[in-house]
């Protein structure tokens, strides 16, 4: 079975120490948040920073479902707690939808569909 990658953004507060907490910790996730994702095929996961704008980059299973995961998530009391608390540090960006967080971007480009 073949992944397929998700490519999200979501902005920060503009604190430097609220964003230097949001990086502490990201650095060692609570166990339940990384087997709440695992279970719902997410293979790898990566967050970068600019400034106050995050990109994240999820490698998921082919059969991987947005709407399953979040489902997983409601009914999880932990996975709530801790999205409780990262809200404290995050805001949506100018064009994310309204009730959302984390907003799906649109590849514009890629090399490897260019002729050779």
């Amino acid at each position: 079975m073949s992944a397929q990658r998700l490519c999200l953004a979501l902005d920060l507060a503009d604190d430097p120490a609220s964003i230097a907490e949001y990086q502490r910790l990201h650095a060692r996730i609570w166990p339940e948040i990384a087997t709440h994702l695992r279970e719902q095929g997410v293979l790898d996961m990566q967050i970068w920073r600019l400034g106050t704008r995050l990109f994240m980059v999820m490698e998921t299973t082919r059969d991987f479902s947005a709407e399953a995961m979040d489902k997983a998530a409601v009914e999880n009391p932990k996975v709530q707690e801790w999205e409780d608390l990262m809200w404290a540090f995050q805001k949506p960006t100018p064009w994310t939808e309204p009730g959302n967080k984390w907003q799906p971007m649109e590849r514009i480009f890629s090399l490897a569909e260019q002729p050779r």
